[in-house]
């Protein structure tokens, strides 16, 4: 006899706009968009003989494509167990010096960032790499957008301008550092088609509006997210682990 387990219900009003879209069926759900992780696979040289951690994997979107773009050994890790759910893979714990190429998509914005950079180094080996892909203000917001989207859209979340994320992953031991910026395209139209393709962005949407309380959501989310856009951008940032002299 067949055992169905029910999933537990989802109060869509308390998630943040991450988890919100994970539920919508979104597949890419960072600061850069297709665009930026295209950018990072570029700066990371992959290829087959490396070993990757993919911290903060979401629903896994960049780790199915490293492994089978690339051929890559990936292991992936979230803290959210909504996104786990979509990416099926977890590790609690990796030793220092374990993987060739340490990938951050959106992760170090929502901790205390010095600490996050500083770790992700430390599982790196000397000579390896860490990318990590976050927001970053293109130019000073409007105390309006800023109050909108860090103190009603993603409260806890910590990010400045471009100085200041070099700075901490200087700090963090990373040299040779490489830089890509660009637009936050995350919701709008046009960067919603590219990320998803036509069939899964009229999924997405569908499945917004088909249930009361998404809806809802939606219509609370987007008026606040569009004060925001025009400030806001993503920053690839790309360094190596020094050899210990």
């Amino acid at each position: 006899m067949a055992t169905t387990i029910a999933r537990p219900a989802i109060d869509v009003k308390s998630l943040d706009p991450y988890a919100f879209l994970a539920v919508l069926g979104k597949r890419v759900i960072h600061s850069g968009g297709r665009r930026s992780t295209e950018e990072l696979f570029a700066l990371a040289n992959l290829d087959s003989s490396q070993l990757v951690l993919d911290v903060g994997c979401g629903v896994g979107t960049t780790t199915i494509g490293m492994a089978r773009r690339f051929g890559t050994e990936v292991t992936a890790v979230d803290i959210s167990p909504l996104m786990l759910e979509g990416a099926r893979a977890n590790v609690r714990r990796a030793p220092d010096n374990s993987f060739d190429r340490v990938i951050a998509e959106a992760v170090t914005m929502f901790v205390d960032r010095p600490r996050a950079a500083a770790e992700v180094t430390r599982v790196c080996p000397s000579g390896g790499m860490v990318l990590a892909a976050e927001f970053l203000w293109r130019q000073p917001p409007s105390d309006e957008a800023r109050e909108l989207f860090l103190g009603q859209l993603c409260p806890g979340l910590q990010f400045d301008n471009l100085d200041g994320w070099l700075q901490i992953y200087s700090r963090a031991g990373l040299t040779d550092l490489q830089v890509r910026t660009g637009p936050f395209e995350l919701m709008t139209a046009r960067g919603f088609i590219n990320d998803e393709g036509l069939v899964n962005a009229i999924a997405c949407m569908v499945l917004g509006l088909w249930k009361p309380e998404c809806v809802r959501k939606m219509a609370w989310m987007m008026p606040r997210l569009r004060k925001a856009v025009p400030y806001l951008g993503y920053v690839l940032v790309a360094g190596r682990k020094p050899a210990v002299s």
